[in-house]
């Protein structure tokens, strides 16, 4: 099957990277997750705009230097992630196509990406990451979470400390992008 990705020159894609069967593993790992990144941006040129990173997937929005290089960094990340995290995933359950690859059950292979059009699309998308862990009852205020760039947000003073509340969210609009 063939897909078809939009290469927007100094675009900003939003990624959607899960595990395989949404295994619990990049909390567990998240040193081994960092490292892959850290490691990564050693061959490309990028900057992570905006990340959360759940149990069993992570959200980001990249801002690659070259733009048709954003499908190697995702590779490349999947890839380091996997040689240094060891076996995380039962392989007894892999599905048949995984087991003829050797691969070893940490990633689904496809992941979700959208090309971000504009500045509002940018910072909606950035709102849905950062509440991304209320959403899913992992927390009850954003705030709460450590595993995401909202901390980095809060320095910057682009949020208040209390944004994204389950009281709070009301107020916020547009947040739907799965």
């Amino acid at each position: 099957m063939n897909y078809r990705r939009v290469f927007v020159p100094n675009g900003y894609v939003h990624i959607i990277i899960t595990s395989y069967d949404r295994k619990s593993i990049f909390i567990d790992n998240i040193g081994t997750l960092r490292n892959a990144f850290k490691n990564v941006r050693k061959l490309y040129k990028f900057e992570i705009i905006a990340i959360c990173v759940l149990p069993e997937h992570i959200h980001l929005i990249l801002h690659p230097e070259n733009i048709n290089s954003y499908p190697k960094i995702i590779s490349s990340v999947k890839h380091y992630f996997s040689r240094n995290v060891g076996q995380v995933c039962p392989t007894d359950n892999l599905k048949i196509g995984y087991k003829n690859k050797r691969e070893k059950g940490i990633f689904q292979r496809r992941y979700y990406e959208h090309t971000i059009k504009n500045e509002t699309e940018l910072n909606n998308q950035i709102n849905y990451i950062h509440y991304n862990p209320v959403k899913h009852g992992l927390v009850k205020n954003v705030k709460d979470w450590p595993y995401s760039s909202f901390h980095k947000f809060i320095e910057q003073s682009l949020y208040d400390i209390n944004w994204g509340s389950e009281a709070d969210i009301k107020n916020i609009l547009d947040l739907n992008y799965e």
